[in-house]
């Protein structure tokens, strides 16, 4: 049986209201499984950025629900809704989103330290994170002492630290060259090989071409989908 670690079920985000409302998303169904990466692409403004800070719990839709690992997003408190992200999500930014005064390994332990684990534990997974993206001997390292192609593998162990179940990447190569940025994304495909679950969203096919699956937005709706073997030809088609 699939193990669906994220499922979205007809979500609406709709700004404003009356004749001046818009819709950035308009009923998606959605859903994610372990093991799999899922490429969302489409124009600017067709909802990708507002579908992934929903699907993360950053941002609460009009209408719907969205479920992660069995539990209903609405159904939570904050304090319930902070701990679950803490625990089965991490998110991969653009801006790698690093804190300038702590080192590499500060970093990726901080969510876990902030949940309560002791800092001996916490510091052990976080020095397990950073080897698994061929960083243990930058543990002591400050982000601006790191490339950054170094400092967005920091932001990947930081995602999956502590067993993160679902990863959500925004953009996560769009401040790397071409080279640094293809060593991101197969480090992002190789956690999702290791049984968590993914979201890229991108606005270049060859970087969705590491997605088992490709959804297309536009107009805040889905309106397209293909599985990996059919992913190459309808890219070109595009």
């Amino acid at each position: 049986m699939t193990d669906t670690v994220l499922r979205l079920i007809g979500v609406t985000q709709q700004y404003g209201t009356g004749a001046t409302a818009v819709s950035a998303l308009s009923g998606v169904d959605f859903e994610v499984s372990q093991g799999e990466l899922v490429a969302v692409m489409g124009p600017s403004g067709s909802g990708k950025s507002t579908l992934l800070s929903i699907a993360g719990g950053l941002a609460i839709p009009t209408s719907g629900e969205v479920i992660v690992e069995g539990q209903y997003l609405s159904e939570q408190t904050p304090a319930q809704l902070a701990r679950l992200r803490r625990r089965s999500l991490g998110f991969v930014f653009q801006d790698f989103n690093l804190i300038p005064t702590l080192t590499a390994l500060e970093n990726v332990t901080l969510p876990l330290e902030l949940d309560g684990f002791r800092s001996r534990v916490a510091r052990r997974a976080g020095r397990d994170a950073l080897a698994s993206v061929g960083l243990e001997d930058k543990a002591g390292s400050y982000p601006d002492d790191l490339s950054g192609g170094q400092q967005q593998r920091v932001a990947i162990a930081r995602a999956v630290v502590g067993g993160r179940r679902l990863i959500l990447a925004d953009e996560p190569t769009g401040a790397l060259d071409s080279v640094t940025g293809e060593m991101v994304l197969k480090m992002l495909r190789a956690r999702v090989d290791a049984g968590a679950a993914g979201i890229l969203v991108t606005h270049e096919a060859r970087h969705a071409a590491f997605a088992d699956r490709i959804v297309f937005l536009r107009d805040g709706r889905i309106v397209d989908e293909s599985r990996r073997a059919g992913a190459d030809s309808l890219l070109a088609a595009r």
